[in-house]
């Protein structure tokens, strides 16, 4: 009985969420359709969580500047948040880390601490690692080894285009899909790798005419947002015919423009996809209801899970003791069993390889209401795509 009252000494209390990422600019429906994602999945948490705390929104426009997250950092701290969210672009991620990092540094007993939902620069767990970030998602690395091994049994892919935004997660996905193709399919040929300015091209039509030129079979893309959306419309006006390997597809926007031109030769590897069975099917269908659009950010459920569960556990809502039993935490989500490493704060969790195709009895789900969706065509427990880290902890 005692642990049962102890294990909700903070029943009722209310936890406040600072969410940092863009609502305006051309990455603005991306932010606009997580931030509803974070709102909509709190009151659903609200009603029943292991802490029995109520979880509050507190969102800020950080318009995916480094510069503007860090000012963000400040205004919420200022209104007493001690818990930040982030997820688009992993140099508003890094400065986020800085941030929090110097403040915890100089005041002990008013720490804050950071879930990391979707930005996915491996550094950021491996030589910039903190003890006060947590990454949801899984990173480049992680991401690309899973879909290399999968790509090392499709024989028709002989030549593949890399084309990247110019920034830390596209420098890495050049990086990560290089060495991975060397060790397993050395036989690939890579006809081009390319990067471009981050949310700023509005005409992809030049650079779809060289990867034409280029004679490549296969595009390999970590780009998101517009910066896919219309690099997939370029390749449908241009006749492109080859296959898209994303990391993103399923972002706002980008699966309208795939429509059924695209069915069979765009896939995606991801912790989730739109056919997800249990709880979050469920949450995905409540949320088309409420908004008319698609809850494609499940890591919004890792982070309301760990949250709570650890906050069970510490009996408490004190960042710096959440923090501590968060490390090595393991709990059932969406995908499965999965753990916060204690090692990088790097979740290990299961992946999934889908193709974007035409709804059926299967997989009924219609993505951005187009009558297809992303069907899974491999999953991968979380030992196949988890890579090791280099990440010396300073813990305090």
């Amino acid at each position: 009985m005692l642990g049962a009252v102890a294990a909700h000494a903070q029943k009722g209390e209310t936890v406040k969420i600072g969410w940092v990422d863009p609502m305006s600019g051309l990455m603005a429906p991306v932010g606009t359709n997580q931030i509803k994602s974070f709102q909509f999945m709190a009151e659903q948490f609200n009603k029943n969580n292991a802490a029995g705390v109520k979880f509050e929104m507190v969102p800020i426009d950080n318009k995916l500047s480094p510069q503007e997250s860090t000012t963000a950092v400040k205004s919420l701290i200022d209104q007493g948040v001690r818990y930040i969210v982030q997820g688009n672009g992993s140099g508003a991620a890094l400065a986020i880390i800085d941030a929090v990092s110097k403040h915890n540094e100089r005041n002990p007993g008013k720490e804050v601490v950071y879930l990391n939902y979707a930005a996915v620069d491996p550094d950021l767990t491996n030589s910039k690692c903190s003890y006060w970030h947590f990454r949801l998602d899984a990173d480049t690395s992680m991401k690309m080894e899973a879909l290399t091994t999968w790509l090392k049994d499709q024989a028709d892919v002989k030549k593949v285009y890399l084309f990247n935004q110019n920034y830390a997660h596209g420098q890495q996905v050049s990086k990560f899909a290089k060495e991975n193709l060397a060790r397993k399919r050395p036989d690939i040929q890579v006809v081009g790798d390319e990067l471009h300015p981050l949310a700023s091209v509005r005409d992809f039509a030049p650079y779809v005419a060289k990867i034409k030129a280029s004679g490549a079979d296969t595009v390999l893309t970590g780009n998101w947002g517009s910066d896919l959306t219309l690099l997939v419309k370029a390749a449908a006006d241009a006749g492109l015919n080859v296959k898209f390997l994303t990391y993103y597809a399923g972002v706002t926007g980008t699966p309208t423009a795939l429509g059924a031109a695209a069915a069979g030769r765009v896939y995606a590897v991801a912790y989730a996809h739109s056919n997800m069975p249990g709880e979050v099917s469920k949450a995905g269908a409540d949320f088309k209801a409420k908004f008319n659009d698609d809850y494609y950010t499940l890591a919004v459920h890792h982070a309301f899970n760990l949250l709570s569960s650890a906050m069970a556990q510490a009996k408490t809502t004190d960042p710096a003791k959440v923090a501590a039993t968060m490390e090595g935490l393991k709990f059932k989500s969406f995908n499965g069993e999965v753990e916060m490493r204690k090692s990088d704060h790097q979740l290990q969790q299961g992946l999934f390889i889908t193709v974007w195709k035409k709804a059926d009895a299967k997989h009924p789900y219609s993505v951005e209401n187009t009558g297809y969706g992303f069907q899974p065509v491999k999953a991968y427990d979380a030992y196949v795509a988890s890579t090791p880290t280099s990440c010396q902890m300073k813990r305090p």
